[in-house]
This record gives C-alpha cells, structure tokens and sequence, in this order.
C-alpha cells in the first residue's frame, strides 16, 4: 500500500540552483519536510573531477539521511551525471537524478530533431544527456555547448545584469545558428535565467526545465500515482548550506514564496 504523503524528502545541490527543483517538489508533491543542502563552500561543481564530485556526493547523502528521509534528489545535472549510480547503488532508499525527467521533456519538445544543451564544463563533458538522447534518437541533432561563466553569475544573484545578457549571446550564438526548436537547461541553476533565455530564442524555441519532470517522477516513484499543481504545498523546508552566501536567503525567499528562510551552515566533509 503506497502512502498518501512523503515524511522528509532530501534535496542537494552546489548552490542555489537546486532551489528549482525544491519549488517543483514543494508544488506537485504531498511532502511533510523537504531538507535541502546547498553545498555552496565548494560551488561549482562543473569544473570538479568525477571523483571529487563522487566524494561530495557522498558526504551530503551521509548527512541527509540521518534526518530520516525516505527519498533524495540530486538537484544538479553534474552530480546526477559523475555520482547518481554510485549512489543508487550504495544507498538504500531511492534516489533521483534529473537528466532522464530532462531527457523525455526534450524528446517530447522537439518537432525538428534539432536540441540544443547548455551546462556546465562537467555536465556537457560528461555526455550524459548526448548518450540518452542519441541512445533513443539518433537522428537527433545536437548541440551542446558549456557556459561555465553562468552559475558563477547566477550565484551572485546576478540574474539581470548587463555582463550576464552579453555572456549569455555569446553562449548561444551556435544554438541560434542551429536552428534548433528545443534548449535544454542541463544545470538546475538555470532556469532562473529562464526571461532572459526566452527573450533572446523566442517563443520558438522549447525551453526544457527538467525540475518540473523531476517532481513528477518523484511523486510517482514514491506514491505510486501521478501528482499535480493542486497538491497542498509542502510546509517545512530546511535549508542548509555548507557557507553562508550572501544573496541564497533573498533568493530563497523570492523563489519559493517564503516570508522567511532560516538558513544553517553545516560541514559535510
């Protein structure tokens, strides 16, 4: 017999961009407490070795389960890419990745074969999303492309700065010229640039969050059913944080709707 809600879900990312993926959750899923840690002393991950990526992945999953959860997320496409079937293999509760949920969000986008993929330097290294997409289409065009420069960026709460949009035209000038009907945001902090993103491709062009696709799979992993927007909000989200960063409070607060967000610096390793 499946439940009705989840007790304590754990969610980890590098920073503040598993935040996505902790709001899709707190809409579409019946969660009791969502602990989130965003391991922002050592943010990026994009340009670490698979086997320090491995080793925080590691070390995070150690401390989320001893907050009882029944079910954790890797809410970053780098971790999911070097360290989810390490930990699907080591841990004994079910553990989530969000790649796959991007993978069919893309397929199902696209209507010419042509996607295009932003990440960081170890996400689009990784070939991740190159070999799931391929292995189920290999007509598909693609074009990945790192923006290592975008988290940094994103980190710092610099969402509409000048430097950013310029960055970011530099980034996609090959996806333009590709014709390409569908982007997908292989990095969970990006889908705050989602405006910025939008404005320059246009309506035309498919902008694949797999956050959402995340909590859908959640849900019907762990529940055994299909969950949607009416789901009551989850109401206890902890954060914690591994440094504190100067703009995740505010940035929390405006993302997931919270009067407040108390934050606590942890050490994982």
């Amino acid at each position: 017999m499946q439940p009705n809600r989840i007790k304590a879900l754990g969610v980890f990312d590098s920073g503040v961009g598993g935040l996505t993926v902790v709001k899709a959750i707190r809409d579409l899923v019946p969660v009791d407490e969502i602990i989130y840690l965003g391991d922002t002393a050592r943010v990026p991950y994009g340009n670490k070795s698979p086997a320090s990526v491995i080793r925080y992945a590691r070390e995070i999953s150690a401390f989320l389960l001893s907050h009882q959860i029944e079910g954790m997320v890797t809410a970053c496409n780098t971790a999911t890419a070097y360290a989810l079937s390490v930990l699907q293999e080591e841990l004994e509760i079910p553990v989530f990745g969000v790649i796959e949920p991007g993978v069919e969000a893309a397929l199902a986008a696209t209507k010419n074969g042509r996607i295009g993929i932003i990440g960081t330097v170890g996400t689009i290294g990784s070939q991740a999303y190159q070999n799931a997409l391929l292995k189920r289409n290999s007509h598909l065009e693609l074009v990945p492309v790192a923006t290592p420069l975008l988290v940094p960026l994103i980190e710092e709460h610099w969402l509409d700065k000048r430097a950013t949009t310029l960055i970011i035209e530099e980034y996609l000038e090959p996806i333009r010229k590709s014709d390409v009907d569908t982007l997908v945001l292989a990095c969970t902090h990006y889908p705050l640039l989602k405006p910025v993103l939008s404005k320059m491709l246009g309506d035309q062009v498919v902008l694949v969050d797999s956050a959402i696709t995340c909590g859908l799979k959640v849900g019907q992993e762990l529940l055994g059913r299909l969950v949607t927007s009416e789901t009551e909000k989850t109401q206890d989200i902890q954060v914690y944080l591994t440094d504190m960063a100067p703009h995740f409070g505010k940035m929390a607060q405006e993302f997931l709707g919270l009067k407040k967000c108390h934050i606590q610096v942890v050490s994982v390793s």
